[in-house]
């Protein structure tokens, strides 16, 4: 019988954080079903901006769209794993871990932010509904966008360019990605007024979700990022 891999290496795997951001990603889209249609482009945020624009030049247009575009490549990741599966035995309490891990990176990140914890997230929109579906969005989204495809993308050139080590790569790309997170806030129609503060807010917390993400994986950073935007919004509900 194979021995069981350690809670740390099994859960830093794409095959965790697929079965792990799963149900984040269909209680997301079960959420927009129940937003009305005039409602959705309250949702967009800078990873959104971004993501849809590069959809449209394929001819993929709206939120269902987008939503199901991200689906599909899900799906599509996971039966590319589908040995890794055969050959691995999935852990409930490995995932439920993962869960309370994610909670609790989600708790270092409000002490970060307690001065300011409003300022990661945009809230427009003063329904509780569309802004509990906003905090999902950007916790698989924008970690998908500025941790999985941009960290990953700028370790490759730091490295190819560079030539530097593995740790040089990681932190010049968490830096770069976090710059580029903060950043897309004040992007598109729904974006704020630039803001140096807010700027420097958004790169901290930027900085601390990419370290989650190299060391625990993308499922455990996405989790992060909508716990502590769901903790935002129960203080703005709590407080009001």
């Amino acid at each position: 019988m194979k021995p069981q891999t350690s809670y740390w290496s099994a859960t830093n795997t794409p095959l965790y954080s697929f079965i792990f951001t799963l149900p984040l990603l269909l209680v997301y889209e079960v959420g927009l079903f129940a937003i009305s249609s005039s409602d959705l482009p309250l949702l967009r945020n800078g990873a959104d901006v971004l993501m849809r624009q590069i959809l449209e030049m394929f001819g993929i247009f709206g939120t269902y769209g987008f939503g199901g575009t991200f689906l599909i490549g899900f799906i599509i990741a996971f039966l590319r794993q589908k040995k890794e599966l055969e050959a691995t035995q999935i852990s409930g309490e490995y995932l439920l871990t993962m869960l309370f891990e994610s909670i609790g990176w989600a708790f270092v990140l409000t002490i970060i932010m307690l001065r300011a914890p409003e300022y990661l997230m945009i809230t427009k929109d003063e329904k509780l509904l569309q802004q509990v579906v906003l905090a999902i969005g950007a916790g698989i989204y924008e970690e998908f966008v500025f941790r999985v495809i941009l960290i990953t993308g700028f370790a490759y050139l730091l490295g190819l360019i560079f030539q530097w080590t593995s740790i040089g790569k990681n932190i010049g790309s968490i830096v770069l990605a976090a710059a580029l997170f903060s950043a897309f806030h004040f992007v598109g129609p729904y974006g704020e007024d630039p803001s140096t503060y807010l700027f420097l807010i958004r790169f901290l917390a930027g900085v601390f979700l990419g370290v989650v993400y190299i060391f625990r994986g993308f499922g455990i950073a996405a989790y992060t990022h909508t716990i502590y935007d769901l903790f935002v919004l129960i203080k703005f509900t709590t407080s009001s």
